[in-house]
Order: C-alpha cells, then sequence, then structure tokens
C-alpha cells in the first residue's frame, strides 16, 4: 500500500492545548499558501505588501519584526468609513499580529487589537465564541484560520509582492 494514500488521524479537542497546536499548524499552512514564496519575502527589502483580487477587498500585509526562528507581521484590511462628522478615517479590520515560527512550523495570533468589535457580522459571530486564555487564543488562532480560508478562496497571494 502506498503512504500517500493512508490517511492520518489526527483526533483532538476544541478548546485543548493540543488542539491549538494542531490549530498553530493548520494557519502555517494556510499562510504558507497565501504567502507563497515565504523565504524571499522574508529576505526581501520591502516591509508592506499589498494583495489584490477583483474578488475582495485589498489585503495588506506589514513585516514587523524579522528574527532567526519567527517573523512577526500584521494581516488586514483597510476600510474608509464616515465618522460622522463629515470625514472618513481608515479603520483596519481585522487587524491581526501574527508570530510565525519557521523552525516548528506554526503560526500564533500573538495580538489582536479590535477582535471583539469587528464591523462585519461573521468576524464578529466568530470572536465571541469564547473568553479565557486558552479560549482567547483559540477565538484568535480559529478567527485567522477561517479567515485564512476566505482570503485563499478570494484568490488573495502574496507570490507577486506587490509592494505599497
Amino acid at each position: 500500500m502506498a503512504d500517500s494514500l493512508l490517511l492520518p488521524e489526527c483526533v483532538f479537542h476544541s478548546g485543548t492545548l493540543g488542539g491549538l497546536m494542531t490549530l498553530y499548524e493548520s494557519n502555517f499552512i494556510k499562510l504558507t499558501q497565501l504567502i507563497e514564496n515565504m523565504e524571499s519575502l522574508l529576505l526581501g527589502n520591502s516591509n508592506k505588501y499589498t494583495s489584490y483580487t477583483d474578488l475582495d477587498c485589498d489585503l495588506h500585509m506589514a513585516i514587523i519584526k524579522k528574527e532567526r526562528y519567527t517573523t512577526t507581521l500584521t494581516l488586514t484590511y483597510e476600510f474608509s468609513v464616515d465618522n460622522g462628522k463629515g470625514f472618513s478615517e481608515s479603520v483596519l479590520d481585522p487587524d491581526l499580529t501574527i508570530r510565525i515560527y519557521h523552525d516548528a512550523k506554526l503560526v500564533d495570533v500573538v495580538d489582536s487589537t479590535n477582535i471583539s468589535k469587528h464591523q462585519h457580522r461573521k468576524l464578529h459571530e466568530i470572536s465571541q465564541l469564547q473568553s479565557h486564555e486558552l479560549s482567547a487564543r483559540w477565538k484568535r488562532n480559529m478567527m485567522l484560520n477561517k479567515w485564512l480560508d476566505y482570503l485563499l478562496d478570494m484568490e488573495h497571494s502574496f507570490s507577486g509582492f506587490m509592494n505599497e
């Protein structure tokens, strides 16, 4: 029997540490699909990138910190919203700070400044599911996981490295 025909059994329970590690791994896999040539991007000189697609809003990525085994970046949409005073202001939503652990092949959302007050109904529903530290990590990373699915479905990609 060929190894490629074997299906790995992965049993994890929502809200557990083991399940969270599986979620981190899933986030890494999806993020590497979004950032197709991550090594080249991280070695490049630019720190800001935008993904354009006709199916969705522009997606912005900014590399905050490059270290030997980790990279920290932000991933966000930027909306122009009327502030009620006749002016428009920029709103970043969602505005996630993500840490990539290259050696372990894991991705964790380390900060989400506005995850509890999303402008979009579906993102708000996902964020309301859990509350304590393990639950908060689950909430942030599950939201990233679902959002990465959506971004890939909308054909976002940082393969062309469109700099801002």
